[in-house]
């Protein structure tokens, strides 16, 4: 398999496949290319021309190094893989990464379908030893992870009780970061859309507050699902209690942004009305309107550094676990304002 093959079964040119496979920049190429590309290499074997050349000696040692050049990826917080802004992102890095090593990833699947016969006969017919894990995970998926490979490193934003190597960019410290930003725009109170069970950032939301000396509504929480769809529904939901919400901390973006979509049906103006703050930087947040305040997570470092500690495991072996933690920072756009003090509430919901 060459890059002149990739590219016309992949229909683009060979200038495209060999950008997306060794640039680390995700503009070099859309989303669904990119991923067209990726699967195309997965499938075929593909292997970068340094690593093959280093592929001498007979074809059962070829056979035996390829076999060990191989990872997988573990989507443990989304049932789907390809279409997650976040998590597939740093799918993608670390793809790139491993690639430039010679390692391919060979297969990637969701946590949600390791009871799927499908998925568990991919599994048990190509073995690989080691797996990215994306996103915090139950106990069900423990196991199964524990069970079926021998190296793992865990990336996302919830720090994790395992002996798992870890990266992570800490939600927990961005969420007090953000609800601090919001509260020295004169909000006091803030509310929160996203999950509560298990969750960094919701934890970090009720301790920003405790240490802000204000007080934890029920009301103003919401607990949802971290989508479009929960945040739009989340905000439909806290028309229905007397809240004075002037601003919500959204624990992730895809979510703040189905909550403006709400606010915006409901005859509020964001910022002029309510704030808004998101957790992720996804390349969406700079092309709504209003642009999202966000706090930045390096995906790509994230991805990178996942692929790198792993590749070091299955070449060094492993002793103690590995915590590496990258830094976030708040990206200020359009979607945050200070509180305007002369009015009582900009909650006025115009309800239907």
């Amino acid at each position: 398999m060459t890059l002149k093959e990739i590219a016309t079964m992949a229909d683009v040119s060979i200038s495209t496949v060999s950008r997306v496979i060794n640039q680390n920049n995700t503009k070099v190429a859309s989303k669904e290319v990119q991923d067209r590309i990726w699967k195309i290499v997965r499938e075929t074997g593909y292997v970068p021309n340094l690593s093959a050349r280093n592929l001498k000696s007979t074809h059962t040692q070829e056979q035996n190094n390829t076999s060990n050049k191989t990872m997988a990826c573990i989507f443990a917080r989304s049932s789907d893989t390809m279409n997650d802004p976040f998590f597939s992102q740093i799918a993608r890095a670390i793809e790139r990464e491993a690639f430039k090593q010679g390692y391919i990833m060979k297969y990637s699947f969701s946590g949600y379908d390791i009871n799927d016969a499908n998925t568990f006969r991919i599994i048990t017919d190509n073995q690989v030893d080691g797996v990215a894990v994306l996103g915090r995970f139950d106990i069900n998926l423990l196991n199964f992870i524990k069970k079926h490979y021998k190296y793992v490193v865990y990336t996302g934003l919830n720090t994790l009780n395992t002996q798992f190597d870890q990266v992570i960019c800490d939600g927990y410290e961005a969420s007090i970061y953000a609800v601090n930003y919001l509260y020295k725009l004169g909000h006091t109170e803030i509310g929160y859309i996203g999950e509560k069970n298990k969750e960094a950032r919701y934890q970090g939301y009720c301790d920003a507050l405790t240490q802000l000396n204000l007080p934890v509504k029920k009301e103003n929480i919401i607990s949802t699902k971290l989508s479009t769809e929960g945040g739009y529904h989340g905000v439909k939901e806290s028309v229905k209690k007397d809240t004075n919400i002037t601003a919500f901390f959204c624990a992730n973006d895809v979510t703040a942004i189905g909550a403006m979509k709400a606010l915006k049906e409901l005859g509020l103006r964001v910022p002029s009305d309510i704030s808004i703050i998101g957790i992720d930087d996804i390349d969406t947040a700079q092309y709504i309107s209003p642009m999202l305040t966000t706090m930045h997570v390096p995906l790509e470092e994230l991805g990178r550094m996942t692929a790198k500690t792993l590749i070091d495991r299955l070449e060094n072996g492993k002793n103690l676990p590995l915590k590496v933690e990258l830094p976030f920072h708040i990206v200020v756009r359009e979607s945050c304002k200070a509180r305007d003090l002369s009015k009582k509430s900009n909650t006025n919901f115009i309800t239907e």
